[in-house]
């Protein structure tokens, strides 16, 4: 199963994989935004950079 996990982080950190991320961080970040009315953008953008930066080494 370690090999999947392994296959998983080289795909990441693929420019592809990269993109990926990227759009699917993006689109979470967009439903919060949504859900909570935009009233805490700057908390979700923080969020999604972080993520971003953990995802994306």
């Amino acid at each position: 199963m370690s090999d999947l996990g392994d296959k998983a982080k080289d795909f990441a950190n693929s420019d592809k994989g990269e993109q990926a991320t990227d759009a699917g961080l993006s689109k979470a970040g967009d439903a919060a935004d949504k859900a909570t009315g935009g009233g805490h953008g700057e908390q979700v953008d923080k969020a999604e950079q972080a993520a971003d930066d953990k995802i994306g080494k």
